[in-house]
């Protein structure tokens, strides 16, 4: 069902739930959901806005009884760490691809995709600094990259200077639709339209079809001023067609003396019984996220990053402070 015009600012969002109602459910019905509430404020008045938003509902209805048994959808914090984590592992897969100037229509589709799931994160509540800036970084540099290709340039690969302030939905000639609606253009400069590493398969939807050396090259330290926290970007449940992750050398991990000194500080047991401190359900909320991304991290290896977060979790429950 196509959305009126009124409501024209979610379409994306509700053709991205569409294609993934078979790959993830999950991120599909919160791409809705997102939808639904977004709808409701900017048009529930007139009667085709209404009615779409009436079947929208039924709809999100129908799929929270069919997704009953999955906690991505029962449980708040784990559906939020489940969109942030396929958010940021698709950010992640286009930077890489960006870094390597390969520059194809899929990788610009991963960029462009990984803002309109940033947008859904405020569902959840108001997104993180870090990933307003990660939002804003990947709209623009789907424009920039597609906006390139398309008069015929070669686009600079990796962080190049920008406005970070401005969205590329207000840039001239894109929107989004010639992305999201299967446009093409030509490719420049050894830059192909295919995904490398698929043999020479064309690319379709938003797939992440490349090689785990494109995929899984490793973290970015920062993206000029826009920077990823190590380890919050490896999802516990990464996209359908991802490759699985791929441990990196082992080495020592590096552990700040500054988190150990803190450590002793704070006792590794409960310094004192448990009816002393009193937790609140947002206190339950913040160390199951620390050691949601204290699991992501290990998925790399990335020791002092896991270590931290425990610690900061140990810390928030057995003092009540963060």
């Amino acid at each position: 069902m196509a959305a009126p015009a009124q409501l024209k600012a979610v379409q994306h969002h509700l053709r991205t739930a569409q294609e993934h109602d078979m790959r993830d459910p999950v991120v599909a019905y919160y791409c809705r959901l997102y939808a639904m509430q977004t709808g409701m404020k900017l048009d529930s008045k007139t009667p085709e806005c209404r009615k779409f938003l009436v079947k929208l509902m039924d709809q999100l209805e129908s799929m929270k009884m069919e997704l009953s048994d999955n906690e991505s959808i029962t449980q708040e914090v784990v559906g939020n760490a489940h969109i942030e984590n396929y958010a940021l592992k698709m950010f992640l897969y286009a930077d890489n691809e960006d870094r390597a100037g390969r520059f194809h229509k899929n990788m610009i589709k991963s960029f462009y995709t990984s803002s309109l799931l940033l947008d859904v994160l405020s569902v959840f509540g108001e997104l993180s600094d870090e990933n307003i800036q990660h939002r804003k970084y990947a709209r623009w540099k789907a424009s920039y990259i597609h906006n390139c290709l398309k008069s015929g340039e070669t686009p600079e690969a990796g962080p190049i200077g920008m406005d970070l302030e401005q969205e590329a939905d207000g840039d001239e000639g894109f929107s989004g639709c010639a992305i999201m609606q299967g446009g093409s253009f030509r490719g420049v400069g050894g830059a192909s339209s295919q995904d490398p590493g698929s043999g020479g398969t064309a690319v379709s939807g938003i797939g992440f079809t490349g090689g785990a050396e494109s995929v899984l090259s490793g973290p970015p330290s920062n993206l000029g001023n826009v920077h990823i926290p190590p380890g919050a970007h490896a999802p516990a449940n990464t996209p359908a067609d991802a490759v699985k992750p791929v441990p990196m050398p082992r080495t020592a991990g590096v552990v700040d003396p500054a988190l150990l000194h803190s450590q002793q500080q704070v006792s590794p047991c409960p310094p004192s019984p448990a009816g002393d401190v009193h937790l609140s359900a947002e206190d339950f909320t913040k160390a199951q996220k620390y050691c949601k991304y204290a699991g992501s991290a290990l998925q790399y290896e990335d020791v002092s990053t896991a270590v931290s977060n425990l610690q900061k979790a140990l810390k928030l429950l057995t003092t009540g402070q963060e």
